[in-house]
């Protein structure tokens, strides 16, 4: 008879030997994939939300007071450009993005506006290009790209800015405009506009945000340097920070990194949204340690009683001729199946489970995740076969004629 049907007999004929530690295994799997299901998708809500928000790190000058998070800019102190290309190239963990900004009072179609200088994306993309020190680029906090992967990336184009904070792509000569000044010029995407004597194309109207941003209109930093004879300087420096570094290690590196600056973050916004997600992930690592402790122990027990239960069976088999090794694989089979089979429903009731209950409980919708659902599965079996090795052994180590010996 071959090895698996001689399993499958074995299984069907005793169901109930292996119905304890099979149960087991399905709801231990079925925890764990729904709680850690829960998990993930709230990483990710949490980087949505804080893209929403837009930059959560502000870097200012020393002296410079904080009365509107949204109008830091306009306090008329400032930073030497350079700061940003420190920011930048430093490598910090978890810094997303960098945008530098300059605002300075100017006429535009006759009437008062502040005009702000800001940094494309793009040119730090080309900076590392030409100086090949992608090395030292910013890099991605592990959470974030977990949360990243399960959301689109940011929208590029330039209406952006006003949800971002920063923006891919700007020319030199092009201008994008606020809701409120664009409602009061009459100015559209595509028209063109004068600004210190100079002609700019409008290439976006912005969405109204109900800040301060909507009355103003915003140029490439090094034109508005340019246009206003400041120099190489900006008013404030944002940063879009992943929601863990934010809360944790960025703020006093960044501080190290330039003492003479004045560091400040949305704090209690970030650390509670992070604090939800530790303690979920926690209890979720807590969970499963417990989960494979009792699996292990379970299954370790429930195939040591099989093995002592059929002695005898053991013992008629290999005086027929099975060899120490087929005996072991038996018991090692009947594990991987167990695992597997009990694996596969209990993953499926994981993620039946989570989508569920994760808008009830974290508010958040839920996805099946086929990396963590087939990683479930293949832990599940090898914890069932790492648990039946030990009795296998004994078992492949049974003398035939002791087995015959007991009644």
């Amino acid at each position: 008879m071959r090895l698996p049907t001689l399993v499958w007999k074995e299984l069907r004929e005793r169901p109930s030997a292996m119905l304890t530690s099979g149960l087991t295994i399905l709801l231990g799997v079925a925890a764990v994939v729904a709680i850690r299901h829960v998990t993930v998708h709230a990483e990710g809500e949490v980087h949505r939300q804080l893209v929403a928000l837009g930059a959560n790190v502000l870097i200012l000058p020393s002296e410079a007071t904080l009365q509107d998070y949204y109008a830091a800019d306009q306090s008329g102190k400032t930073l030497p450009e350079e700061h940003v290309s420190e920011v930048f190239f430093a490598g910090l963990t978890g810094v997303e993005k960098v945008s530098p900004k300059l605002s300075v009072p100017a006429t535009f179609s006759g009437q008062p506006v502040i005009l702000t200088g800001i940094l494309p994306q793009s040119e730090f993309k080309t900076k590392v290009a030409w100086q090949s020190v992608s090395m030292f680029a910013p890099k991605k906090h592990e959470a974030c790209q977990r949360a990243k992967s399960l959301t689109a990336e940011p929208d590029e184009a330039p209406e952006a800015l006003a949800k971002n904070r920063s923006i891919e792509q700007l020319n030199k000569n092009e201008i994008l405009v606020g809701a409120d000044i664009a409602e009061r010029t009459g100015l559209k995407s595509g028209k063109s506009a004068s600004l210190f004597n100079e002609t700019f194309q409008v290439l976006a109207v912005l969405p109204r945000t109900g800040t301060v941003d909507d009355g103003r209109v915003f140029a490439h930093l090094h034109t508005v340097q340019r246009l206003a004879g400041t120099g190489e300087v900006v008013n404030a420096i944002e940063i879009v920070g992943c929601c863990e570094a934010a809360a944790g290690d960025l703020i006093p590196q960044l501080r190290k990194l330039l003492p003479n600056t004045k560091v400040v973050t949305i704090s209690q916004v970030v650390q509670t949204q992070v604090g939800v997600n530790r303690l979920i992930t926690k209890t979720s690592w807590f969970v499963l340690a417990v989960l494979v402790t009792i699996g292990c122990a379970t299954v370790a027990g429930a195939i040591a009683a099989n093995v002592r239960e059929r002695r005898r069976e053991i013992g008629t088999l290999m005086a027929l001729g099975a060899t120490p090794s087929f005996v072991s694989r038996m018991f090692l089979l009947k594990a991987l199946w167990l695992g597997v089979g009990c694996g596969s429903f209990g993953c499926l009731m994981g993620i039946g489970l989570a989508m569920w209950l994760g808008p009830q409980w974290a508010g958040v919708a839920i996805q099946p995740l086929p990396g963590l659902s087939t990683l479930a599965v293949f832990s599940a079996s090898g914890l069932a076969i790492v648990a039946a090795y030990w009795p296998a052994r004994k078992a492949a180590s049974l003398d035939p004629c002791v087995c015959f010996q007991e009644v």
